[in-house]
């Protein structure tokens, strides 16, 4: 099982930066490297921000660590709650939902990064993101996984 969730996490992992990359790009005019070391300074604050490659890295790792955590916590929850295995669309958007809310209200508050103002707009593109990106690769892997090993 703990190759599946590496590859899920990967997938899912990779697809949700690239994300976050074009939508800072798109945005901002943000770099890929100041989201990742935006993504570090949670932990590190705004030296972050100054520690070029070394920080871009920590953000990265922090970012896959986020995703394997999403990744592994499904892994464990699909064979045990029966209603996640009727509908690959309905676990995606609670994959997401639950990975936006404890991104928000818990590590957020949390970290050293500073909170930006609520705005709407920005809060149903991040749900989308993390829907396509992430809720899905692991919803469908999950699934292809425990019916392969159902059968098998």
């Amino acid at each position: 099982m703990w190759k599946q969730i590496f590859k899920a996490t990967l997938w899912a992992g990779s697809l949700d930066i690239l994300a976050a990359f074009l939508n800072s790009y798109l945005r901002n005019k943000t770099s890929p490297g100041i989201v990742l070391q935006y993504i570090a300074s949670g932990v590190l604050g705004e030296e972050a921000f100054s520690g070029g490659y070394a920080t871009m890295a920590i953000g990265l790792f922090f970012h896959f660590m986020i995703a394997f955590s999403c990744t592994a916590l499904f892994f464990v929850l699909f064979p045990r709650l029966k209603f996640l295995h009727h509908s690959i669309l309905v676990n995606a958007v609670l994959i997401a939902l639950v990975a936006w809310v404890v991104t928000n209200l818990a590590v957020m508050p949390l970290s050293r990064v500073e909170q930006g103002a609520f705005i709407f707009s920005r809060v149903l593109i991040a749900i989308g993101i993390l829907i396509i990106c992430i809720g899905l690769p692991i919803a469908v892997s999950a699934k292809r996984y425990f019916l392969k090993a159902q059968s098998g």
